[in-house]
């Protein structure tokens, strides 16, 4: 058996980082978001914050690819540059945070900001403004610097396309393309930086197929008629994950 998966499979809390990886897939397949915001609380009382990133990332990388070729087809692809060049200036920053502060300080962090985040979800909060060309950028940079410090490149997104007047499939595929490209880039950045540790690539492909397949599990418990049950029972999910993180429990 390779090194690096015997140091993965006698991490610390293993059981919970799985147990978290189908937590956060659920989520995903019966809300469509929340995966960082359920898996990182978890992850990160049991793996360094660049770990608890990189197993996050490289599990997230692989779900949607199935669904790229539809997605290329409806998304507004200018829209898309735009966001991932707001993501690529910002992005650096964030994961300087990220290598910079103590662990504590960084479950404080994600457990806060997937707090704050869903509350505003609760509470359907929402940007009322028009939405210009440069507030596009901007989100995405907002979106690099969340993605880069805590795992959460999605919510500035989501929510700036909410204010949108956008078919339904444009704004999933505009999403699930510049996520995707987050995940890229997050990758890319951290190995020219020398922070894509082979443990850290391991964990990620060990929690990959407990990920995907509680993906499959909340895409066949979802039921439209039952949409606000499943969103509120995702909240709940995020709520207890975001909580459990806080140092304080420790």
């Amino acid at each position: 058996m390779p090194e690096a998966l015997q140091t993965v499979l006698a991490t610390p809390g293993l059981v919970w980082i799985v147990v978290a990886a189908v937590a956060a897939g659920v989520v995903r397949g019966f809300s469509g978001f929340g995966t960082a915001m359920v898996f990182l609380p978890v992850a990160g009382q049991f793996l360094s914050p660049v770990t608890a990133l990189v197993a996050m990332t490289v599990m997230d990388i692989f779900g949607p690819l199935p669904h790229v070729p539809r997605a290329l087809k409806h998304a507004h692809r200018r829209d898309i540059v735009r966001l991932c060049a707001g993501l690529v200036v910002a992005l650096p920053l964030g994961l300087w945070v990220l290598v910079t502060v103590p662990a504590e300080v960084f479950r404080y962090g994600v457990s806060s900001i997937s707090l704050v985040l869903l509350v505003l979800l609760m509470m359907g909060w929402r940007y009322r403004g028009e939405v210009r060309r440069g507030m596009i950028y901007l989100t995405g940079m907002l979106g690099g610097l969340f993605g880069g410090a805590a795992g959460l490149a999605g919510p500035p997104v989501i929510m700036i396309y909410m204010a949108r007047p956008l078919p339904a499939p444009v704004v999933r595929a505009n999403l699930m393309l510049y996520l995707i490209g987050a995940d890229a880039l997050m990758m890319a950045m951290l190995g020219a930086g020398g922070r894509l540790s082979l443990v850290a690539v391991m964990t990620g492909l060990v929690v990959t197929l407990p990920y995907l397949a509680g993906n499959l599990i909340g895409a066949w418990l979802f039921r439209p008629d039952h949409e606000r049950a499943y969103r509120w029972a995702a909240y709940a999910i995020i709520a207890v994950s975001a909580l459990s993180g806080l140092p304080l429990w420790d």
